[in-house]
């Protein structure tokens, strides 16, 4: 007994600790600025560089034993601290780190500086595996960010800000790709202009769920009248494997109903009982006092 339940515990912590890599693995750079002069701000109103991670699972990923170095050789340069709930990104959600060598300012300030060049790594909490790494092109200028053209999928791309070029917006804390439409729901509406195909997709699923609901309660009704039978075969002796569906016992007839009931009547002056029947019993006194005229009577004073 012990054995299993020690291997259990192993098949258990081998299994979380899988999980637990697989997920650190979905942590990617999304998107890098060196030199930030009018885009966003921290919370002391200062704009530093920043360097964005992106949560590509969809699943919360807790990143606090993290580390991040721009020096492949000092992998613990900086160590995400522990006790920040903001550290826990949601599924597919972005969190910004400030390269302005300030850790004193908070949990998301590093203590380095980036520059054109330089190599950005996350290392996990054994600081020997590399999550993710990226290097920043030297060519990389003022108010330019160094992207993937997907949110922690595709390749690095430098973005300028232009309005002109597609898919070139800077977008720190976002998704890489601003999508002002569902192209299924345009693909939907070019496809069904009238909304007919729209209209029997929604009577079938509506239909379709009666139809569940209805052949549930039929099972269930047939397997509560199973069991009835069963239970009354057995109130009369009868084990229900020795005889057939058939002829098991489905009630009690009228007749044995009506002896029942004239028996109680005949002897304890009563009668059966039952919960979908209204039982009027008569009252024994001749009037309701409440509504006795006699109470109604003036008294003749006594002398």
């Amino acid at each position: 007994m012990k054995k299993k339940i020690l291997l259990l515990l192993v098949a258990f912590v081998a299994t979380s600790t899988i999980a637990f890599a697989q997920g650190r693995n979905g942590l990617k750079i999304n998107e890098v600025m060196v030199e930030n002069n009018n885009s966003v701000v921290d919370d002391y109103g200062m704009r530093p560089a920043w360097i964005e991670l992106y949560n590509s699972t969809h699943a919360s990923m807790e990143i606090s034993s993290v580390y991040l170095t721009n020096e492949k050789n000092d992998p613990t340069k900086y160590p995400v601290p522990l006790g920040d709930v903001k550290t826990n990104i949601p599924p597919l959600q972005h969190v910004l780190f400030w390269a302005d060598n300030e850790p004193n300012k908070g949990t998301f300030h590093l203590s380095f500086n980036i520059a054109p060049g330089d190599t950005i790594y996350v290392f996990d909490a054994d600081m020997e595996t590399m999550i993710d790494s990226v290097v920043i092109p030297k060519e990389l200028g003022a108010n330019q960010s160094y992207a993937r053209t997907e949110d922690g999928a595709g390749e690095w791309k430098i973005r300028t800000g232009s309005e002109d070029i597609e898919n070139d917006y800077i977008t720190p804390s976002s998704n890489n790709i601003i999508k002002d439409t569902n192209e299924k729901v345009e693909m939907f509406r070019k496809l069904d202009k009238n909304g007919v195909v729209l209209t029997i997709m929604a009577m079938a699923i509506v239909f379709g769920a009666l139809l569940v609901l209805s052949i549930c309660f039929y099972v269930i009704s047939k397997v509560g009248e199973k069991v009835s039978k069963i239970n009354k075969s057995k109130s009369h002796g009868v084990e229900p494997k020795t005889i057939a569906n058939t002829d098991l016992p489905t009630g009690d007839s009228g007749e044995e109903i009506a002896a029942i009931v004239m028996a109680l009547h005949e002897h304890l002056n009563a009668h059966d009982q039952e919960s979908t029947i209204l039982t009027i019993n008569k009252v024994k006194r001749a009037y309701s006092p409440w509504s006795s005229k006699i109470y109604g009577l003036r008294e003749l004073p006594r002398k």
